[in-house]
């Protein structure tokens, strides 16, 4: 099975879900599947079958975070040179043909949020900025088309 990279905030967020999922919501899901247990014939019974699929639901959550969970690399800010885009840094970025700015922080597809400046170091704008440096003009294919950005700044996790 492949690696997942992630930042450290990542996997921390999934640890905390998976603690919750464990410790709270599988109680709660078993306790409903053993109530609606309890209501007779399970063959005709619309609330155990709701009741299982729900559980099925959450078992495969947690079965899913244990998975990525144990195949993590957490990337280390300090493994890359100063002023270089990777994974866990924040970009900010110029489109030379609007002259709009955007930032955003390059996450792992697991972490990633377009709605929170979050977007994917496999995404096209996450592949395409990774490796390069502040102050340089990249060119990057986006499902529109090519488009023309600057590297005004890359901050690292610490800054």
């Amino acid at each position: 099975m492949a690696s997942i990279y992630m930042t450290r905030d990542g996997r921390d967020k999934l640890e905390t879900e998976l603690r919750v999922l464990k410790t709270q919501e599988r109680p709660k899901s078993r306790a409903k599947l053993a109530e609606a247990r309890e209501k007779g014939d399970l063959s005709e019974n619309a609330e155990y079958d709701a009741a299982k699929e729900e559980h099925n639901r959450l078992e495969t959550r947690i079965n899913r975070i244990q998975d990525q969970l144990s195949r993590a690399i957490i990337v280390e800010d300090g493994n890359f040179p100063d002023g270089q885009v990777a994974i866990g840094r924040t970009v900010e970025l110029e489109d030379l043909g609007s002259g709009r700015k955007f930032t955003y922080r390059l996450v792992s597809e697991i972490e990633s949020d377009f709605a929170a400046g979050k977007i994917s170091t496999n995404s096209p704008v996450g592949k395409g900025l990774v490796g390069h440096f502040e102050g340089e003009d990249v060119e990057i294919t986006v499902p529109a088309g090519v488009k023309r950005y600057k590297i005004l700044k890359v901050r690292s996790t610490t800054e």
